[in-house]
């Protein structure tokens, strides 16, 4: 088993995200996910936290929450990753030019319409939510099959979700020409080229969202 860290750093209403879009044979190809990784040995994954943060974005995270646990059974090359989520909100530093992906501040109510893993879609709402959380998703051939949690609120009780069986095909999110008129990275002005994004401020290049 695989233990990891995911860290959703936020700020003013926005959450930093990195598109994965630069490291050869990267599971998460194309996908947009918050910062982290493995666990080292001897760390424990508030350091981990801390750490991986540090080196994908030069930020220097203080006192990250813990929000839950996820186990993702066989999700690549048939290991088991079982991974600790975050949310950090005191930070310190300037952001880096990360070896991982574009890094990018994203406005909250639009992290819903990233390239994101269809179970990020799901657990994304219960990072405010009172306590925490326990939780499997269950993976088949790159497409979410189904999952379950177990909800821990503060004064010790406990609440579930059914296994819920999803789609065999995802569901496409919501096109609308708006997605396509600013730059994702910076906010700035955009032109489309050949079903490309280009920002004519920062140079910021992405697929179209129109299918």
């Amino acid at each position: 088993m695989q233990l990891a860290t995911i860290v959703y750093v936020r700020r003013a209403g926005r959450t930093l995200m990195i598109h994965r879009v630069k490291k050869a044979n990267d599971m998460h190809a194309g996908k947009w996910n918050g910062l982290g990784g493995k666990l080292e040995r001897g760390e424990t994954p508030e350091e981990c936290a801390i750490r991986e943060v540090r080196e994908e974005s030069g930020l220097e995270i203080v006192r990250p929450r813990f929000r839950g646990t996820i186990l993702f059974p066989q999700f690549s090359q048939g290991v088991d990753w079982f991974t600790f989520v975050f949310v950090a909100e005191q930070f310190g530093g300037d952001l880096i030019d990360s070896r991982e992906g574009v890094l990018a501040w994203i406005d909250d109510d639009r992290l819903l319409d990233l390239n994101l893993w269809p179970g990020d879609r799901v657990f994304l709402r219960w990072l405010d939510r009172a306590g925490t959380f326990s939780a499997k998703f269950v993976y088949v051939a790159g497409e979410l099959a189904n999952y379950q949690v177990v909800f821990y609120t503060p004064d010790g009780a406990y609440a579930s979700e059914s296994s819920v069986s999803l789609p065999a095909q995802p569901v496409a999110p919501t096109y609308t020409p708006a997605d396509d008129t600013y730059c994702w990275l910076c906010n700035g002005p955009v032109v489309k080229r050949h079903c490309k994004i280009v920002c004519r401020t920062c140079g910021f290049t992405r697929d179209c969202s129109d299918p």
